[in-house]
């Protein structure tokens, strides 16, 4: 029994020796007596000289009281006692409470906005009827022809899917595009949805005035239309009466059969819905894949049978239809999924860069409660005295964790509610789902539960270590004799050691990806893309159904262009550079006649002649278009560098025939060369599709055009000039997508530039917040030396060897921080690496820089202290003692 009451009394300090605590009881009421004597004698009255003197040992009296008062009451009580003790507590010291509540708000607050964006975007399931069961499917094609993974859908191979599958309960195509609305004010383009009778019911959407499409309406002829709600209410006012009425669409009549509810996502920018509406032409097509499809798979039936199902019909259609459908497969993949996989990784990185934000202001709080627990040593060890057991002691000061917490999490949801919407503008279109980012309740619940984490375990450590500590010991220590034992100050250095290596990770990931950037930035995509305007028109076919109509349109529309004032040139395009566009096999002379799906593929684009002029790429030989290369003549092309090195190696290509096997049987002939360019993303590799060439618009006639136009001043200024030039040729004709070459430039980027900003802004918090860290362990470290100090300066230690000492010891954590980050840093990139362009993972530049940096840093937090160890006077310091 005795080995076993000394144990607890070891483990818990609750069965402690009654003379232990008599002679302690003793010991408190005598050095209470020692300082209100040396009040009374300082002139105090005998009142206010006791009230200080209890102050001076950490309340006696309040602390007797106290516990005598919580004798026997309940834990729940006891902890709603210890809660508001707690909060008076944190009240009194208005400097620690806002220093916490502001280091545990930053970290807390940056967890919950990327939080809330992850939760949206990638936990939260998509918000329709049986989410889980829609799946995208795609084609996969030739890897030895194209670089892309998935390629969109051809009609004839989506047919086909429909009647030999067995594992969809529905399957739907789509494309999305624009149309004019004619007829109701000012000509306006909107968002457009073609697609067929089972898109909506896969969704689980059903109009909530009016009807759906029907199978029927999947063929031609079907000249009806589906609003969505926005559009129905903003245009239409929201009256019933617009169903049955007509609307003109593309210059062709549409009787508005229904109304979408809102959509908040996947397709929420579409304004209008129209049925598919094939021609058997169409159904026909089967090397044109211009469609994604959608599927909603059957409740017995998941992702990995659906695949093999849709494999299997891959094979059978490979064998039917070799010429088109060689080497091509398909790939289901669940619908979120395939959302959410270009921002999958930014998300993951920056969700792990704010938890280790929030591990260094943790750890910066537990090292901010250790000190001033230190400080309290005297009044722990007075409810030692008093009977309070290591529980007890604990329980008390894990409130004051939890109330600082508490206050904290406050702070960090205010901040989150307010930064996310910050986030969400700066992300712009690179973030899926953005419509979705709200602060809920899950958001709340988190940011509840980390605060309450945070609080907790930044308390414990100060806890767990001030409940071990011997009460006599804690009470003969007078100012500045060093209270702190080496076991706590190694605990204090491993927190800062832990703080310099996290926000040393952090700041080499914001800096590897800075270098990216700048790499990316230093790319010359071939072009200059400085004072280029673009502006899209789109012609309905039915207001202009043949090619010498389209052209006539188009030339009138350059010529005014071109004669306003402030343009240098201007020409046409099909698609502007690093925003894609069409690939497509081609036939070259000399080359053994092959299958189309085994023939090479190259990117095409159509322009108007001064195209190459207007952007600004290089004529390396040969001719540009001219006005003679129209409709009806002679197929001529204009290839890259990179395509005349490829198909005519050592030869002179002018002259020589490739032909578009796609859009034309007839060779065409190269006549001239140029440099290359950056089609699709800066990124691309050389497999991308800089094999490239390019065909004359006017032969072609297409509809649709990019205007693109070189100006002397800034570019933005003629929006409306542009606009005006093509209203003066038709005032029913609107303008799409005008923006400038360089912001089409910085779009090519924004994956990048979102996950750098928030990772630089990442990481110089966690180097703020570990520079607080190293300079509040200093400063503590100072204070508690100040005897020592004192005593050093006293024997003739000069100034600068004071400095020397403290700037030492706190350079010592701050460089084993730096060590052990740079080896955390170098197995932790990896998960970064598809983030990266251009730049080793390992970057000694980077590494080395950072970690020079840091100790910087380090140096500079630990200067004021030593400074204000310096300026210690001796006489002062002994003469206290």
């Amino acid at each position: 029994m005795r080995v076993l009451r000394a144990w607890l009394s070891r483990v818990f300090g609750m069965f402690g020796s009654k003379r232990a605590e008599r002679d302690l009881s003793a010991e408190l009421e005598s050095h209470l007596q020692l300082h209100i004597d040396d009040n009374i004698r300082a002139g105090m009255t005998p009142a206010e000289a006791r009230r200080r003197a209890v102050l001076a040992l950490g309340g006696v009296e309040q602390t007797k009281e106290e516990y005598r008062d919580r004798r026997g009451v309940p834990a729940f009580e006891s902890v709603v006692r210890d809660l508001r003790y707690g909060m008076r507590t944190l009240i009194k010291s208005p400097g620690f409470a806002a220093a916490g509540v502001v280091i545990l708000g930053l970290g807390i607050g940056v967890n919950s906005a990327i939080f809330t964006v992850v939760n949206a975007v990638v936990l939260r399931p998509l918000p329709f009827t049986d989410s889980e069961r829609i799946v995208r499917v795609w084609q996969t094609p030739p890897p030895a022809l194209f670089t892309d993974p998935v390629f969109p859908v051809s009609p004839a191979n989506f047919i086909d899917w429909q009647e030999q599958n067995e594992v969809f309960e529905k399957l739907a195509i789509y494309r999305t595009g624009r149309m004019t609305l004619t007829g109701h004010g000012e000509p306006e383009a909107i968002v457009a949805l073609r697609g067929s009778a089972d898109f909506l019911p896969i969704l689980g959407i059903t109009p909530y005035l009016g009807r759906g499409f029907t199978k029927e309406e999947d063929r031609a002829g079907a000249a009806t239309v589906l609003l969505s709600d926005a559009f129905f209410k903003s245009r239409f006012g929201g009256n019933a009466s617009t169903i049955g009425k007509t609307i003109t669409l593309n210059g062709v009549p549409h009787t508005v059969i229904g109304v979408v509810p809102p959509i908040t996502t996947f397709v929420q920018r579409a304004q209008i819905w129209v049925p598919l509406g094939w021609t058997e032409k169409d159904r026909a097509v089967r090397s044109n894949h211009n469609y994604l499809s959608m599927a909603k798979l059957k409740p017995s039936v998941d992702v990995a049978r659906a695949q093999g199902d849709m494999h299997a019909i891959s094979k059978r259609l490979e064998a039917a239809y070799p010429d088109d459908n060689i080497n091509w497969g398909a790939l289901v993949r669940p619908l979120q999924e395939d959302m959410i996989s270009s921002a999958r990784t930014s998300l993951l990185v920056l969700l792990g860069a704010v938890a280790f934000v929030l591990l260094i202001a943790c750890a910066n709080l537990a090292n901010l409660m250790l000190a001033r627990t230190h400080a309290r040593a005297k009044e722990i060890a007075v409810r030692g005295a008093l009977g309070a057991s290591r529980v007890r002691v604990i329980q008390q000061l894990l409130a004051e964790g939890l109330v600082l917490g508490a206050a904290g999490g406050a702070a960090g949801f205010v901040a989150a509610f307010y930064g996310v919407d910050v986030l969400v503008a700066a992300a712009g279109t690179a973030l899926p789902r953005a419509s979705e980012i709200v602060v809920d309740t899950p958001v709340l619940a988190f940011t509840a539960v980390i605060s309450l984490l945070t609080g907790l375990v930044a308390a414990f450590l100060p806890a767990w270590k001030l409940s071990r500590r011997d009460a006599n010991e804690a009470l003969r220590i007078g100012p500045g004799r060093g209270n702190s034992s080496s076991s706590q100050s190694r605990i204090r250095n491993l927190l800062v050691v832990s703080e310099v290596a996290l926000a040393l990770m952090l700041l080499i990931g914001a800096g590897l990806l800075m270098r990216s950037l700048s790499g990316l930035r230093a790319i010359d995509p071939g072009f200059d893309p400085r004072n280029i305007l673009t502006g899209t028109v789109g012609l309905p076919n039915a207001k202009y159904p043949t090619p010498e109509q389209r052209n006539q349109f188009f030339d009138r529309v350059l010529e005014n262009v071109r004669g306003l004032s402030g343009v240098e040139s201007a020409a046409w395009i099909d698609n502007i550079p690093l925003q894609g566009g069409s690939t497509q096999y081609v036939a070259v002379e000399g080359q053994p006649p092959m299958k189309e799906s085994e023939m090479p593929v190259v990117a095409v684009r159509m322009v108007s002649p001064e195209y190459f002029k207007t952007a600004k790429i290089r004529l390396l030989s040969g001719r540009d278009f001219t006005d003679a290369d129209g409709y009806g003549k002679p197929a001529v092309i204009v290839i890259s560098e990179r395509t005349a090195r490829r198909f005519f190696p050592n030869q002179d290509p002018i002259g020589r025939h490739i032909t578009l096997t796609m859009i034309s049987k007839e060779p065409a002939t190269v006549v001239g060369v140029v440099g290359e360019i950056k089609m699709g993303t800066l990124d691309a590799g050389e497999a991308d599709s800089e094999t490239a060439v390019y065909a004359p618009m006017a032969q072609f006639a297409y509809g649709g055009r990019t205007i693109v136009m070189r100006t002397a001043t800034e570019p933005a200024g003629f929006t409306r000039a542009m606009v005006g030039a093509v209203r003066a040729v038709d005032p029913e004709q609107p303008v799409l997508l005008i923006e400038t070459m360089e912001n089409v430039v910085e779009q090519s980027l924004r994956q990048r530039p979102l996950a750098m900003r928030l990772l630089s802004m990442f990481a110089m918090l966690a180097l703020v917040l570990a520079s607080v860290g190293i300079y509040s362990v200093l400063a503590y470290t100072v204070r508690q030396r100040v005897r020592e100090i004192g005593i050093r300066m006293a024997l003739g230690a000069p100034s600068r060897g004071v400095l020397r000492l403290v700037v030492v010891e706190g350079l010592k954590p701050t460089l084993i921080g730096v060590a052990l980050g740079l080896v955390l840093a170098a197995a932790l990139v990896r998960v970064m690496s598809t983030l990266l362009f251009g730049v080793n993972q390992h970057d000694p530049w980077t590494f080395s820089g950072v970690a020079v940096l840091m100790v910087i840093v380090g140096i500079a937090a630990t200067l004021v202290p030593a400074w204000r160890g310096t300026r210690v006077d001796p006489i002062v310091t002994l003469r206290s003692e």
